[in-house]
């Protein structure tokens, strides 16, 4: 038997089917907890105070509304507020420790914080180029700012007597010099004798490494290599490394670019040679010593 038609343009005062939907959700929406932040502009639902938050008491669990008028109310955490005309449920702002800080520098020293640096050294330290320089940098830099310590770079280690003779070292004056591939029978080794034979070779520390270039001085499993490449000496050695390592090498933008990817590879003092290490030690130790009869 079928049930009887309705007449046409007749209302169905129940609708089709009543638990089709969601009868008993509030017309807003049911609320959701949200964090009491400053500065959020809320409604408080019994009131109808509308006002910005500007103060959360963990303790008391209240929150402070500031309306337009600069007017203020206090009002317990929890539920009754609309946010943007949705119901929410207030809850305090959850706080972030600040980020710990360092305890070692990149150097593996004693971190010291807030710091100043100290005025700057008339005793300087030399590199043979830019890498070098930027690698100590990166590696002692928090340690020569303390230190007073500026490190310079020359291009070159050929020209090294030419630069001393301009700078004038003496006991107050000391220079550094760290060099490339200073191996027995090297051209660098030479130079480096020559200097120490010289008038100004007792305030004068020639160190190096025994690597081609400062490069080489970076862990290659730091940069997830089995190894540096080897490259005959007929090769200019960085432009034959990148060609070695499936780098673009075809100038000297490509050179910077290999250079800074190496560099971002370096964390700290774990991630270079210990050949290169202790050089740089020995040099700051050498140029921040107190000259005889005067204080550090």
């Amino acid at each position: 038997m079928t049930s009887p038609q309705r007449p046409l343009g007749s209302r169905d005062r129940y609708g089709s089917d009543v638990l089709a939907t969601d009868w008993r959700a509030p017309a807003r929406g049911r609320a959701t907890e949200h964090s009491a932040d400053h500065g959020l502009v809320v409604e408080e639902v019994t009131t109808d105070w509308c006002g910005e938050i500007v103060a959360v008491d963990r303790d008391l669990r209240t929150v402070t509304l500031e309306d337009r008028r600069a007017k203020r109310r206090t009002f317990p955490l929890g539920p009754g507020f609309l946010l943007e005309g949705r119901p929410v449920i207030l809850t305090p702002p959850v706080t972030r420790p600040a980020p710990a800080k360092r305890t070692h520098t990149a150097s593996g020293s004693i971190a010291v914080h807030d710091a100043k640096a100290r005025v700057a050294r008339a005793s300087r330290i030399f590199v043979e180029g830019r890498h070098d320089a930027e690698l100590v940098e990166k590696v002692w830099g928090d340690d020569l700012r303390i230190e007073g310590v500026v490190v310079e770079y020359l291009g070159g280690v050929d020209d090294l007597a030419h630069h001393l003779t301009d700078f004038r070292p003496g006991p107050d004056r000391r220079v550094g010099v760290l060099v490339d591939h200073l191996v027995r029978g090297s051209k660098e080794s030479r130079i480096a004798a020559s200097i120490a034979r010289s008038p100004v070779g007792k305030d004068v520390l020639i160190v190096g490494h025994p690597f081609v270039d400062i490069w080489q001085a970076v862990k290659p499993a730091r940069l997830g290599l089995p190894g540096w490449p080897e490259v005959p000496r007929s090769e200019e050695w960085k432009k034959g490394v990148c060609q070695r390592l499936g780098w673009p090498h075809r100038d000297q933008a490509d050179i910077a670019r290999a250079w800074r990817h190496i560099l971002g590879g370096v964390r700290g003092y774990q991630d270079l040679e210990p050949e290169l290490l202790g050089r740089v030690e020995e040099l700051i130790d050498f140029v921040t010593a107190p000259s005889p009869g005067r204080p550090a």
